[in-house]
């Protein structure tokens, strides 16, 4: 599967700097690289150690700060700091865009949802959210045309009334971490992509549909509200024609952690004995 990583990697570099020679369009556009940072992003939060959902400790620590970097950290460091510098002065949208892309794959690689339900319950939360905030008030809309930071990614179009089409870096990290879920979840089974796949196809026809949708009445749609449906109901008919309901509705990551952490201290006790 690295082959595969290793491809969409490339595939989505070659995409983000495609606009700058030549047309692609928009709606393509929107759709190949959302569907590419959830794939890079799923695949990079498959780990040994699951990722925490223990992310805000009720405890703060006022002892000395250390801070530890690897090589490659420092490393990355210098293009880091030249793309914040570039979108500080400049405002393009390339570099808005490798911004926001980071933003996206770190989101979905580091945070975990812990299991299904939770999954499921943020999720409907947000789909109400999201059509009450572009449907009922102007708020969502104007904040997303206005607020000049990368919050969301820019897709250059031939339309001079209209430069950019814009897609909101939450409509691809809040589905992505539930798909990253459906991945973990089939590793621990030992299974490649098997839930991952029904998931992952329940984003890109949730996204299409948001594209068509928008299209046909010409104005900004709640992507959540054909996301999350997508989503959630392909991986519940996969899950109920398989017969997997239970084991899907009883997979907690953090268990799964704790069991990690568990055999880990018990080959280092067997080592040192």
């Amino acid at each position: 599967m690295k082959n595969v990583e290793r491809i969409a990697n490339i595939a989505l570099a070659g995409l983000t700097l495609a606009p700058l020679v030549v047309k692609v369009d928009p709606n393509l556009n929107v759709v190949l690289t959302a569907c590419l940072t959830v794939f890079v992003g799923c695949y990079r939060s498959v780990k040994p150690t699951p990722p925490s959902n223990d992310n805000f400790p009720s405890t703060v620590s006022y002892t000395a700060v250390e801070i530890e970097f690897t090589k490659s950290q420092i490393v990355a460091a210098i293009p880091g700091t030249f793309f914040c510098a570039w979108y500080a002065s400049k405002k393009h949208w390339l570099a808005n865009n490798i911004l926001g892309l980071a933003f996206c794959i770190q989101g979905i690689e580091m945070l975990s949802l812990g299991s299904f339900k939770t999954g499921a319950i943020l999720l409907a939360g947000l789909f109400v959210y999201d059509i009450f905030w572009v449907f009922f008030t102007p708020v969502m809309v104007s904040v997303a045309k206005s607020f000049d930071a990368p919050i969301k990614l820019l897709f250059p179009t031939a339309d001079a009334a209209r430069p950019f089409s814009m897609l909101g870096l939450g409509d691809i990290v809040i589905p992505g971490i539930f798909v990253a879920l459906a991945l973990r979840f089939d590793v621990s089974r030992g299974k490649k992509g098997q839930y991952f796949k029904s998931a992952f196809l329940g984003y890109t026809v949730g996204l299409v549909l948001t594209i068509v949708v928008m299209n046909w009445f010409q104005a900004a749609q709640p992507a959540l509200l054909y996301i999350v449906p997508s989503v959630i109901g392909f991986l519940a008919a996969h899950c109920i024609w398989n017969g997997d309901v239970k084991p899907l509705l009883a997979f907690d990551e953090s268990k799964t952690a704790a069991t990690s952490e568990e055999e880990s201290d018990a080959k280092t006790t067997k080592k040192v004995e």
